[in-house]
């Protein structure tokens, strides 16, 4: 079906939000979902069926070391290399990243599905850091050893948005790993991705 022969059928919902319709599709059955501003809930379960990278960021600096799993991670440009990281401004980690303005980004391979869950988790620090081997890149973040990718920056702007902090971060090392599997989380679970 084509967008042009595409029909649709709206109905209007509570009062609650009299601006919203419904929009249902004929051919499916689906059900109707309400147009409008989603509720937290509906936004999360929402994002829950974007897959995305799993990723471990990094930083070390005058404020010390710390780490935290990251699925909100994504490039801007690649002149100059620019990704963007976003970080909870509640986190434990936030006082430090924000102190140490440089940070890497490491994408996980299939396999750290462990790792992952260690550093998006309220384990202590050195035990986060003890469970795999790193090695500092340019700007002194700890760079994973058998990370897809590890990608070394500095924050050169930060931006508040709701809850969180957006990182601009411009990438001045990279480092290569061995091309495996990569790892992704999708509908709240990890899945592996193969090549």
């Amino acid at each position: 079906m084509t967008a042009a022969t595409a029909t649709t059928s709206t109905t209007p919902v509570p009062a609650s939000n009299p601006a919203a319709v419904s929009v249902s599709h004929p051919d499916t059955g689906a059900q109707p979902t309400p147009l409008g501003p989603p509720s937290k809930a509906e936004y999360r379960d929402g994002m829950a069926r974007l897959a995305a990278a799993v990723n471990i960021i990094t930083t070390d600096g005058p404020a010390g070391m710390a780490g935290f799993t990251a699925s909100a991670v994504c490039s801007v440009t690649d002149e100059p290399p620019t990704l963007l990281v976003c970080l909870n401004r509640s986190a434990s980690v936030h006082p430090v990243f924000a102190a140490n303005q440089v940070l890497c980004v490491n994408v996980l391979a299939a396999g750290h599905e462990t790792l992952s869950t260690l550093f998006g988790g309220k384990t202590p620090m050195p035990e986060r850091f003890a469970a795999a081997q790193w090695r500092p890149l340019l700007t002194g973040a700890p760079a994973l050893t058998q990370a897809q990718v590890s990608f070394d920056a500095r924050v050169v702007r930060q931006v508040a948005v709701g809850s969180h902090d957006v990182l601009f971060c411009e990438v001045v090392a990279m480092a290569l790993g061995e091309a495996q599997d990569g790892l992704a989380y999708f509908q709240r679970a990890y899945r592996g991705i193969g090549r």
